[in-house]
């Protein structure tokens, strides 16, 4: 496990992915709660991102650090849209700041079908195969966690993340005016939200630092934990920029 040192200021608010419960944060959990109060915050309550966020914000601190994985960075995106007074600082990992085309919301429609019929372990497949990870021997333990994961969720909860992800807006101008200290991150072989989008977001953020982690794909707080759990380690270290 990476040894973190020093002590965040701010509570540090973690958003999982779709499907996703804590369990995709836990290797960072355990690291990060020794410097910081750690709170992992549902994303499953509405079928809007602006709901999602607005739902948030009424439970969150008055201050906050905030870090999205997926579909988790498109609902932090829209808190700092909302809120950008109490967000201390922006981590994004393998997500994506732009709205989806009609035709790719169009696309999502047989996962609706498949989570209202219960296949959720299907819907997960689909969404999260193996083509959106990194090859290696932890591959087939990333999918089976991910499948139990949906289960938990639940297959009320993946539908309204679905009409989320297709009704979602375009979050370039809401970067471009984001002043904390931010990271960008993904994993190299993510094929879901390549890297090259995020190098797109970390271009559009003052100051954003980018990472992108050689040995992961789409789920690298639990592909390569510790290369993450160091990336936002530093980031939770980087002072604010004066203004």
């Amino acid at each position: 496990m990476t040894n973190v040192q020093g002590y965040l200021d701010d509570p540090l608010v973690l958003l999982p992915g779709m499907m996703c419960d804590a369990r995709v944060f836990g290797p960072q959990i355990d690291a990060l709660s020794t410097v910081a109060a750690v709170t992992v915050a549902p994303i499953t309550r509405g079928e809007r991102i602006e709901e999602i966020a607005s739902g948030l914000l009424d439970l969150l601190p008055a201050r906050f650090a905030l870090a999205g994985l997926s579909m988790g960075g498109i609902v932090a995106m829209e808190i700092l849209r909302r809120a950008p007074d109490r967000v201390s600082r922006l981590a994004l990992l393998d997500t994506n700041a732009l709205a989806e085309t009609p035709a790719s919301a169009a696309a999502y429609e047989p996962l609706v079908i498949k989570a209202r019929s219960g296949s959720l372990a299907e819907v997960a497949g689909a969404m999260i195969g193996p083509g959106t990870l990194a090859p290696g021997a932890c591959r087939p333990d990333v999918m089976k966690l991910m499948a139990e994961m949906a289960e938990h969720v639940g297959g009320a909860a993946v539908v309204r993340q679905i009409r989320a992800l297709q009704r979602r807006q375009d979050y370039q101008a809401t970067l471009r005016r984001c002043r904390v200290p931010a990271l960008v991150l993904c994993g190299a072989h993510d094929t879901l939200t390549p890297p090259r989008r995020h190098e797109l977001m970390a271009a559009l953020i003052p100051g954003a630092e980018l990472e992108v982690v050689e040995d992961a794909g789409h789920l690298p707080t639990l592909e390569t934990p510790d290369a993450v759990t160091r990336a936002l380690a530093g980031w939770a270290a980087r002072r604010p920029a004066p203004q």
